[in-house]
């Protein structure tokens, strides 16, 4: 075992581009792409979204709109350009153009007439009440729906629609109920505002977290752990085509020929690309740690879990080796391994959350994430770095990554001892 460690640390260290590949590439991925997907988090949480606001209302509605909409730390109100006010149909190409993401067209007589029907809504409950026919106490006239057009990029997706939407329906509401109110107080010649207009329900932003530090997610994050997790998973290209080459060449004749069990052979292995897990996971910390500060991006917060995550690195290193051990076991040739692994790695990446977040995923590419590693191993880091997860907060995922290595490992030992035993 002993001969097998010094064996493979000699063939790591004598391979500079599988060094470069082992270390440094993952380094120049989890820069490049934490950087550019900083703005991305930065544009939903600290930028404002320019809108346009086409008010041909100019009264009591068309105020709260923009009132809610300001409020929001969200938008940015646009009316108009040097002073003049923007058209409908200027809102409309500016948007089709891609330089406003949305408009928004108050019609006009919106205060008045929703006014109008609120009373006129209010007079026939009153009448129904008082035991009057509705007819006898109000206005035949009825006044038209009002209709807010909204003009959204057709690049949008339908949840920004749908949330944009909903806010406006929801102000709208607010509104309505508002005129409903003080339409009361005028039918029951009240002398005082009879104070009902206020919110009964508010809505209280609270972390389930059980401490009260308030960690706000980022970029950071999700990326250091992630690309951690691919970096460890690409130990699966040198460590199968490594087998390979043992098996081919005559440096591993002696091993595979000796009496000793296939077992033995892999221990030295796992201990050394363990090692190399733990150095790839470090190496991602420290990145996140000092290097992303430098470069305006927010520093990753792991104080009182380093062990944890030691933990975490190591079981999916485990899971890493164990999938390299079976793909260079069951490879002919190199030029089966290398790519076979490289492919294997990437979808595994893909669909385990590693580029895009799997909350973000359809709901059948959802499912799908479970049966990656990658994906066990990323809700593992999730648990810890973000909802203060203890051990047994981690159990499963570890569970899951040790049931993949022993399913990996005893599928290669068995697999060696029948082409043996032929």
């Amino acid at each position: 075992m002993w001969q097998t460690i010094k064996k493979e640390i000699t063939l790591i260290t004598r391979d500079t581009g599988g060094l470069v590949i082992l270390f440094l590439m993952p380094l120049l991925l989890i820069l490049i792409v934490t950087f550019v997907q900083d703005g991305t988090y930065r544009n939903f949480s600290k930028e404002k979204i320019a809108i346009l606001l086409i008010d041909n209302d100019k009264d009591e509605i068309s105020q709260k709109i923009k009132e809610h909409l300001d409020s929001s730390a969200l938008f940015n109100i646009v009316s108009g350009k040097e002073g003049k006010p923007f058209t409908e149909e200027m809102a409309r190409r500016l948007v089709l153009q891609g330089k406003y993401v949305m408009a928004i067209v108050v019609p006009e007589k919106l205060s008045s007439d929703t006014k109008l029907r609120v009373n006129q809504n209010v007079s026939r409950m009153v009448s129904l009440f008082s035991g009057m026919s509705a007819e006898e106490t109000t206005d035949n006239k009825q006044t038209q729906a009002k209709n807010i057009r909204l003009y959204f990029d057709p690049t949008l997706q339908a949840s920004f629609k749908e949330t944009v939407k909903g806010a406006i329906r929801n102000m709208m509401a607010e509104v309505e109920t508002h005129y409903i109110y003080h339409s009361l107080e005028e039918y029951m010649e009240a002398e005082d505002s009879i104070g009902i207009d206020q919110q009964s329900i508010v809505f209280e932003e609270i972390s389930p977290k059980s401490t009260d530090e308030k960690i706000i997610p980022n970029s950071v994050q999700h990326n250091v752990p992630a690309w951690a997790l691919f970096a460890i998973f690409f130990i699966v290209i040198p460590l199968s085509t490594n087998i390979i080459k043992e098996k081919t060449q005559g440096t591993g004749l002696r091993v595979f020929t000796s009496p000793q069990p296939y077992s033995l052979f892999l221990t030295g292995k796992i201990m050394v690309y363990i090692v190399v897990s733990l150095i790839q996971f470090v190496l991602m910390l420290l990145v996140g740690l000092y290097i992303f500060p430098l470069m305006g991006l927010p520093s990753l917060v792991v104080t009182g879990k380093i062990t944890l995550l030691a933990v975490m690195a190591a079981a999916s290193g485990l899971s890493a080796i164990a999938l390299g051990v079976l793909l260079g076991t069951l490879a002919k040739t190199q030029e089966q391994a290398a790519p076979l692994g490289a492919t294997i790695t990437v979808i595994l990446a893909a669909i385990g959350g590693v580029w895009i977040p799997v909350f973000a995923m359809p709901h059948t590419m959802q499912t799908i994430a479970k049966i990656s590693p990658m994906n066990w191993g990323l809700q593992g880091f999730y648990d810890i770095l973000l909802r203060d997860g203890s051990c047994s907060a981690i159990a499963p995922e570890i569970g899951l990554l040790l049931a993949f290595s022993a399913i990996c490992f005893c599928i290669s030992i068995y697999y060696e001892k029948f082409k043996k035993s032929v």
